[in-house]
């Protein structure tokens, strides 16, 4: 009646391919993390590999280009939505856009590793974490009211 097949080699492979995904995402979500910026050690990682996990099933259940390229294209429409509620606009000021694009590249790390492109994940989260950590001292002062 219920019948489950289960490929434990896919398994592995799945789970390899969602934990690279999670540790790329953490020098980011350190560094935010440490920094409390909002979104940090739980947030960045989740994003990284549901969006690993939703290119991982479209790969694998969908046939064709066309119909991964629109899972990937919910993904990125879906982080620019998510990005959007991280962004606060005061009288004055704007916060939030460095979590907001923060977000988006964790998403473009986990379709990244989806794809098995692992250069394009290490350097999305080398340079992400390089902005985030070094980049504050260029930015001007905020007076305080």
């Amino acid at each position: 009646m219920f019948e489950i097949d289960l490929d434990f080699t896919l398994i592995m492979f799945h789970f390899k391919q969602l934990g690279i995904a999670f540790l790329l995402s953490l020098p980011i979500a350190l560094n935010r993390e440490s920094r409390e910026n909002g979104a940090g050690l739980r947030t960045f990682p989740l994003v990284t590999i549901a969006s690993c996990a939703f290119m991982l099933v479209g790969i694998n259940v969908f046939e064709g280009s066309d119909a991964e390229a629109r899972v990937m294209y919910g993904i990125i429409t879906g982080m620019g939505f998510i990005g959007g509620g991280a962004i606060f606009r005061d009288k004055d000021s704007v916060k939030g856009t460095a979590t907001a694009a923060g977000l988006w590249n964790t998403g473009a790390i986990g379709v990244s590793v989806a794809y098995s492109r692992y250069e394009i994940s290490i350097v999305l989260s080398f340079i992400g974490f390089l902005i985030f950590q070094f980049s504050e001292v260029f930015k001007p002062k905020q007076n305080a009211k």
